[in-house]
């Protein structure tokens, strides 16, 4: 037992510098948080990245992919646009020409579309005019982004957009199902602001095709709505 008790005090008495041991397990430890630093670094950094994203698509800006060919020439099978969320949130309304994603659930059917507004509350749209063209408030309108050989539309309608609706076209009017077909539906076939997503402002993928969407230009001699002979 005697034997026992003394070997650890020779033990300890043999080591010459015994805080030594303890520098060792601090530079250890040291070494050990280094190695550990940059990893939880970049993990908190990329967790940041990727909540900064969610939160920039939730709110700011996402890409939506276009499947149809409803908006042809503009935008093709497969192209990848850029929706601005913010462009409606602060005071903003669309405006006639603007692309626009909207959710059509209850109104064109399950999902989100995209169209081209035409006519905003108070407007009334007609097709076709003697010479051919879609009038807006009384006033033909050249419509320079409909796909070749379309007509502006292969039925007649005559609307007056209630306020805070959309009356919606696609570019490719002989391929697209928008506010025209919709006329006898709840709503007639224009869709509430709320359910509008954002704006459609430019063709980001691919490359190739990057273009701005807008064109409002078109409809810059359009009267306001209250100055139009609605009879």
């Amino acid at each position: 037992m005697d034997t026992e008790t003394q070997d650890p005090e020779r033990d300890r008495s043999a080591v010459p510098n015994p805080p030594a041991s303890g520098t060792d397990r601090v530079a250890e430890g040291s070494r050990s948080r280094l190695s550990w630093l940059p990893g939880g670094v970049w993990t908190a950094a990329g967790l940041a990245l990727v909540v900064v994203l969610l939160l920039v698509s939730r709110f700011v800006a996402q890409p939506f992919g276009i499947p149809s060919a409803s908006m042809e020439p503009a935008l093709h099978v497969g192209d990848r646009v850029m929706v601005d969320k913010l462009a409606y949130r602060f005071g903003g309304e669309p405006r006639r020409g603007d692309v626009v994603v909207f959710d059509g659930t209850g109104y064109f059917g399950d999902g989100d579309y995209i169209k081209r507004v035409v006519g905003i509350g108070g407007d009334r749209v007609r097709c076709c005019a003697k010479d051919g063209r879609l009038t807006v408030n009384g006033r033909p309108v050249t419509e320079p982004f409909l796909h070749d050989g379309n007509a502006p539309s292969d039925v007649s309608f005559d609307v007056v957009v209630p306020p805070g609706r959309l009356f919606l076209l696609g570019d490719h009017r002989a391929d697209s199902a928008d506010s025209r077909d919709h006329l006898g539906s709840p709503g007639g076939g224009m869709i509430p602001l709320s359910v509008v997503r954002g704006r459609a402002d430019l063709v980001v993928w691919p490359p190739s095709r990057w273009h701005g969407l807008q064109q409002r230009d078109v409809y810059a001699r359009v009267p306001a709505p209250s100055t139009a002979a609605h009879g």
